[in-house]
Parts: structure tokens; C-alpha cells; sequence
């Protein structure tokens, strides 16, 4: 396997993580980052991640991935910045973390593989894509992700 076919592994393994999420959220595409064997695909939740729902979202991902035969290597439960991680079968690295503000990144961690040019993602993001320049906060609504902060 070489780098290109390792992202595009990534890929499909964030694909199939965002498609698991109902109702889904919008996402956009952050950085790829490319060294001398891995590769690293990331995605950013655009979708405001209420504090009240951050424990599902996390839940969600965590059943998903379990039901997907991957190893769960790493939960972090904090109240401001929980992540977790998990490793697939084949080698690759999947995690979810949750940082300033509740946004919600992803990212896929190739194993090292034979080294080659890496393309874009051919996914297309479902919101707009930030190519060039920095991604807002999140900044859409959703009736459920985004319910409000209990008084």
C-alpha cells in the first residue's frame, strides 16, 4: 500500500464514521498532513456541539467503532477537551476530539507505508469548504446536537 491508497483508506474510514452520526453534522475538510510514510486526514465538525450533548456525540462514535471491529486505545472523559481514539484492524488510527469551544475534529493516522505523491480528499465536504483559509468555529445549528445549555 502506498500513501495515496493509505489516504484514501482514511478516507473511507471518515466516511463511514460521518455516516454513522444521525442527525448528521456538517463538516469540512482541515489540513492533510503528509511525512516520510503516513500520512494524517482530518475533518472538522462545523455544527455547534452543545455541552449537554458532547457525552453522545462521543458516545455515538465510540459504539460506532466498536460495532466496526476497532480496538478503542485511548478515552479521555474531560469535561472540556474529551477525545478518543481507536486503531483498526489493519493498522490505521481514527480519533475524535473535542476542544476550544466544543468543536469537534476528527483525524485518520495511516501505519507507515511505502512512500508517493498524496491527492486532495475526493470527498466532498457537506457544508462549505475552507481550502486556503481558516475554519470558523462551529456555526450551525442543529434541533439536536446543538441543544441548549441547561439553566
Amino acid at each position: 500500500m502506498n500513501m495515496q491508497e493509505a489516504a484514501e483508506r482514511s478516507d473511507s474510514l471518515l466516511d463511514a464514521t460521518f455516516g454513522a452520526i444521525r442527525p448528521e453534522v456538517q463538516w469540512a475538510h482541515d489540513d492533510t498532513s503528509a511525512g516520510s510514510c503516513d500520512v494524517v486526514r482530518r475533518r472538522v465538525v462545523l455544527t455547534v456541539i452543545s455541552e449537554q450533548r458532547r457525552g453522545s456525540f462521543l458516545g455515538v462514535i465510540e459504539r460506532f467503532w466498536k460495532k466496526s471491529g476497532f480496538d478503542i486505545i485511548s478515552v479521555n472523559r474531560s469535561v472540556d477537551s474529551p477525545d478518543i481514539y481507536a486503531k483498526t484492524p489493519d493498522g490505521f488510527t481514527i480519533g475524535l476530539i473535542i476542544g476550544d469551544k466544543g468543536q469537534a475534529f476528527f483525524e485518520a493516522d495511516t501505519p507507515c507505508v511505502e512512500q508517493s505523491v498524496v491527492a486532495e480528499p475526493a470527498s466532498k465536504p457537506n457544508g462549505p469548504a475552507y481550502a486556503g483559509v481558516q475554519i470558523p468555529y462551529p456555526n450551525v445549528h442543529s434541533d439536536f446536537w446543538s441543544a441548549p445549555h441547561a439553566n
